[in-house]
């Protein structure tokens, strides 16, 4: 029984420190593919954004200076995605890749400088909320109002389903790809610099262990919806604080398997949503991706 209560106890405010770093990105990249466009660079651009915020962090003071300058990071590399698929027309998926790689090494080289740094985060408020919690789930209903149900959100998801058609509309359909490609840079630059300034509070290179990568494969479970964003990343939260409790209480469990216990159970449900999607034409995707798959 204590040993229950010793992994209950405050396991939802440690579910929503572990979701806020995933949140930030699976909202940029739900955007991102509602206009038209998926990019596999999201793991680099986290990467910088988090090797971004803990410098500025640990030479301004500033937690809130550190989150900026990781969004302002994601969103420089996004903008070699935005060239590379817009103005070049290159393979979208290559030039991901691409992106990934150039972020990983761009965090490596600038986070030797960064190492055995220390940096003093936010204090939290009242139940452990930090503002970097608190602003990521603020961001839920401002992206999915402004999605669903403004005009400029309107005309964001026509570009995401045909742009000939809002072409025809009167719309200009790259204006929209490369906000929808530069938004998600700056909400996964956020996620990243939220995992290591708010989070963490520490570097480490690949410290992203993945969470871009699983944050794509989130957006199906998500069905494209920035409201359906919180509780796809509240099961990865969910999972790596249960993991990290385990791991604590000394589990029987090798350690080495509980942590892979929140991508076994992204797995897990991505697969559940992908086999139930296929049942439904289009399966709730925008068809403009279908046309990307098409190439």
């Amino acid at each position: 029984m204590a040993a229950a209560d010793a992994l209950l106890t405050g396991l939802p405010v440690s579910t929503l420190r572990g979701a806020t770093p995933l949140l930030f990105v699976l909202l940029g990249e739900c955007l991102t593919q509602r206009a038209g466009r998926i990019n596999l660079g999201v793991e680099g651009q986290m990467l910088v954004g988090a090797a971004a915020g803990y410098g500025v962090t640990a030479l301004s003071g500033s937690p809130a200076l550190g989150l900026a300058a990781g969004a302002a990071a994601g969103a420089l590399l996004s903008t070699v995605f935005a060239v590379l698929t817009v103005a070049v027309d290159a393979d979208p998926f290559a030039s991901g890749l691409a992106v990934w790689m150039l972020g990983f090494g761009v965090s490596a080289f600038a986070g030797t400088a960064l190492v055995g740094l220390r940096i003093d985060g936010w204090m939290p408020w009242a139940g452990g909320i930090t503002p970097t919690i608190a602003l990521a789930l603020a961001l839920v209903p401002v992206c999915g109002f402004g999605l669903l149900h403004t005009r400029t959100g309107l005309r964001w998801r026509a570009v995401g389903e045909s742009p000939e058609h809002a072409r025809a509309a009167g719309v200009t359909p790259w204006h929209y790809i490369v906000a929808g490609v530069l938004v998600g840079g700056v909400l996964s630059g956020l996620g990243g610099a939220a995992l290591s300034v708010d989070y963490t509070r520490t570097w480490a290179e690949g410290m992203t262990a993945g969470r871009g990568l699983v944050a794509v494969g989130l957006v199906i479970v998500a069905r494209w919806n920035p409201w359906l964003a919180l509780p796809a990343a509240l099961l990865f939260g969910l999972a790596e604080a249960l993991s990290l409790r385990l791991q604590a209480a000394d589990s029987a469990v090798s350690a080495h398997l509980l942590h892979t216990l929140p991508y076994l159970a992204s797995l897990g449900v991505f697969a559940i949503t992908c086999a139930r999607l296929r049942r439904r034409p289009g399966g709730g995707a925008p068809a403009a991706l279908g046309a990307l798959l098409a190439r």
